[in-house]
């Protein structure tokens, strides 16, 4: 009974939320070792301890962005990176409000916003709050802002590096609230933790990935504007992947790069002699996808994910509901489940503009000869003579479709942000355990 807690998804999930929690509020536990000195007031010590755990919050982001697969496997990177987002923010608000209520209490303390005359603390301070308030501001209005996304990559992991380092430099510099000996070991703690973590995402990472990389053995067009990328492994035996998981992709240049990009595989889990990726032509780079030739050098970090059918081997079935390149990792999860002789029932909800964009459609429409699969088109702009479903994926079309018994099957929803949203509220409404619902998001960063 207790192995089977321990190897409990949700136990495992619960785990790391409370390890998580305890390192936020850890620098606070040394404050019972070594007390504050006395008389400062609620609102000073209050001031400081949102201090120590936004600094806390920050340093833990290098943990939530390494791709530590151990955590990743609980929550799914698309979770673990909307996480980040908000904590990232929750650590910013809480930095910001500290000097804040600082100056409040103590007024004669503003004057540490002379940075000229300042001590070095408190310039450090300053300097950390500068380079956090510009990371925020850059990833929120990244877009409003036109950075593009490669040089916003770099610059977000400078500035995080920045926020962090002075902000422990300033933490160091403060002598009040905590002992010398038990500060230092606590924050250089942290910082040590922090630094291996960059030097392993930065460099060992890359450098692993060197060790096994892969060539473009085709780039093949698909319906609907999209490019089937095919890799396969050089010296070595490739990886093996649950079907609906991605990789983060490195093209024709080094992996200690910052140019590289999540797609979702579409080929069979069975065959990782072979990896295939739908890649859809909408930015700078995935419309280049076609201009690259067959030999071309290629580096994987993956798989990633766990938006897969794998998961739930007792599931009676499955509900697949895409929206136009949200089919890849559904193509894999039908072709992997077809070559794997699954006779469970699966059902295949596609919405699409027109049909002839419709990509993999012959594909698909072949699986019906291999698997108990029924295929459900859903066009916005349908030919005259079409005859099935129009509009959008609501609540009406998927009362029509899903099982009666809403519990026996497991949902996988993968489109873009609008159709996801319409679709996880509808299945809520038709009364679809929570618990069975999964879904996956197409822009990670």
């Amino acid at each position: 009974m207790r192995s089977l807690l321990m190897h409990s998804p949700i136990v495992v999930a619960l785990g790391w939320i409370i390890a998580f929690l305890f390192f936020t509020i850890l620098p606070l536990f040394v404050l019972l070792i070594y007390s504050p000195p006395a008389g400062r007031g609620f609102w000073l010590d209050f001031s400081v301890a949102l201090g120590f755990i936004g600094l806390a919050l920050m340093a833990l982001q290098f943990a939530l962005t390494a791709r530590i697969n151990r955590i990743e496997a609980s929550y799914g990177i698309d979770l673990i990176l909307s996480f980040h987002r908000y904590t990232s923010f929750v650590a910013f608000v809480m930095v910001l409000v500290h000097p804040l209520i600082l100056f409040w209490a103590q007024p004669n303390t503003i004057e540490l916003l002379n940075f000229p005359v300042a001590p070095l603390r408190a310039q450090l301070a300053v300097l950390a709050t500068l380079a956090f308030m510009t990371m925020i501001v850059t990833t929120i209005w990244r877009k409003p802002l036109k950075i593009p996304y490669e040089p916003w990559r770099l610059s977000h992991s400078i500035l995080s590096v920045l926020a962090v380092g002075l902000g422990l430099g300033h933490a160091l510099g403060v002598g009040n609230y905590l002992g010398l000996f038990w500060k230092s070991v606590l924050w250089s703690a942290i910082a040590l933790v922090a630094i291996w973590l960059i030097v392993y995402i930065r460099l060992v990472k890359p450098w692993l990935m060197t060790k096994k990389p892969f060539l473009v053995e085709e780039v093949k067009p698909e319906r609907g504007d999209v490019w089937t990328l095919a890799l396969r492994p050089v010296g070595h035996d490739g990886f093996r992947f649950q079907p609906g998981q991605f990789a983060w992709i490195t093209l024709n240049i080094t992996p200690f790069s910052m140019r590289e990009h999540p797609f979702s595989l579409s080929s069979s889990g069975e065959h990782p002699e072979r990896l295939e990726f739908g890649i859809k032509a909408v930015g700078d780079f995935t419309s280049r996808i076609r201009d690259y030739q067959p030999g071309t050098k290629a580096y994987l970090d993956g798989p990633y994910g766990v938006f897969t059918t794998d998961r739930y081997e007792d599931a009676a079935g499955f509900v697949l509901i895409a929206g136009g390149i949200g089919i890849t990792p559904m193509m894999s999860m039908l072709v992997t489940a077809a070559e794997r002789g699954d006779d469970r029932p699966y059902t295949l909800i596609y919405g699409n503009k027109t049909w002839d964009g419709i990509t993999y459609r012959e594909a698909i429409e072949e699986l019906k000869t291999r698997l108990d699969l029924t295929i459900i088109h859903v066009l916005r702009e349908p030919p005259e003579d079409w005859e099935g479903e129009t509009g959008y994926v609501d609540k009406e079309l998927l009362d029509r479709y899903i099982p009666k018994r809403r519990g026996t099957r497991h949902y996988f929803t993968c489109a873009s942000p609008k159709m996801m949203d319409q679709v996880e509220r509808a299945l809520h409404e038709l009364n679809v355990p929570v618990t069975n619902v999964h879904l996956e998001h197409y822009n990670l960063a």
